[in-house]
């Protein structure tokens, strides 16, 4: 099963926003609709990267529990 996300495009100027309406931080523009998707896909991945560095390092030294979580649609 795939987690999915909502995106969400706006029409600018200089192209296109867009941003994940459930993850803050997820968001990137383009010149063309297809260019401003695949930059989505990638501010996506970063973010979560990032932020699960950054978890490793407030939780370095401390006992925790790590495991996947499954979400159902």
């Amino acid at each position: 099963m795939q987690l999915m996300f909502t995106a969400v495009y706006k029409k600018v100027e200089e192209g296109y926003v867009g941003f994940v309406e459930e993850l803050p931080g997820a968001n990137t523009q383009g010149e063309t609709l297809e260019e401003t998707r695949t930059n989505l896909e990638e501010a996506v991945r970063l973010v979560l990267e990032a932020n699960r560095e950054l978890s490793e390092i407030q939780l370095a030294g401390e006992e925790v529990i790590r495991e996947q979580l499954s979400l159902s649609a």
